[in-house]
């Protein structure tokens, strides 16, 4: 069995991609591997916090390793620390880094540029699959997962705090991706097959943020737009 890591974001693409790989039997999944804002301890892109990533991991049973992030960085600071992460799990005799990327080409070609530099060759299981049955096939399997973010110009907040459920998909202004994978909403997902038990938690507050990227920033392939806004649910862990 080849070993892998996994990039792990906490979302239903990433739960739906690990169970794939988990059912082949041609992979050792050795880690999850999450990026997360050192200063504000969630993970970089949901805004999940970090100990219900770390609840998450428990209840799968693969080991989670966090690369820390610094609030600003730039694409070379981001390059730099990614590599020097996966270079120290090839290490550990790993060769493969695996994502649940669907169909964004540039993201796909800035992941397999950046792994070639070491010799490590990313995979990409739902690659080309079709989102509308992605995302069906994900609730018929028994995954249960909530909304935490969308994207202000393409969602009103009210689709926040929602559970992602087959009325959810109905709901859905015309040009959303039903996975969301042009960046409209993100999702944490706190149970289904690959958990031994659900990942419990409470919601918090529900705020809007405005921001601008720069185009140099490590944020250049998040799908977001330069400037804009998006509602964030906040979980807290049920304790």
């Amino acid at each position: 069995m080849e070993k892998v890591i996994f990039n792990w974001s906490g979302g239903k693409d990433s739960s739906l991609c690990l169970l794939k790989l988990l059912e082949s039997d041609q992979y050792d999944i050795c880690r999850l591997l999450t990026t997360v804002n050192q200063e504000k301890g969630r993970v970089s892109m949901h805004g999940i916090r970090e100990e219900l990533i770390h609840l998450q991991a428990g209840q799968i049973g693969i080991p989670l390793h966090c690369v820390m992030l610094p609030d600003q960085l730039d694409m070379e600071q981001y390059d730099r620390i990614m590599s020097e992460s996966l270079q120290a799990f090839k290490r550990e005799g790993v060769h493969l880094g695996a994502f649940g990327d669907i169909f964004l080409e540039d993201l796909r070609k800035y992941r397999e540029n950046k792994l070639r530099e070491i010799n490590v060759e990313a995979i990409f299981p739902l690659w080309n699959k079709d989102t509308d049955r992605l995302a069906r096939e994900f609730i018929d399997l028994g995954f249960r997962a909530i909304i935490v973010s969308a994207d202000g110009r393409k969602l009103d907040a009210s689709f926040v705090g929602r559970e992602f459920d087959h009325q959810f998909l109905k709901d859905l202004p015309e040009g959303v991706d039903p996975c969301g994978e042009n960046g409209e909403f993100h999702s944490f997902v706190f149970d289904g097959p690959i958990f031994k038990d659900p990942v419990s938690f409470e919601k918090g507050k529900l705020v809007e943020r405005s921001y601008e990227a720069p185009g140099d920033s490590a944020y250049s392939f998040s799908n977001r737009p330069a400037q804009g806004s998006s509602w964030f649910l906040d979980l807290l862990p049920d304790n």
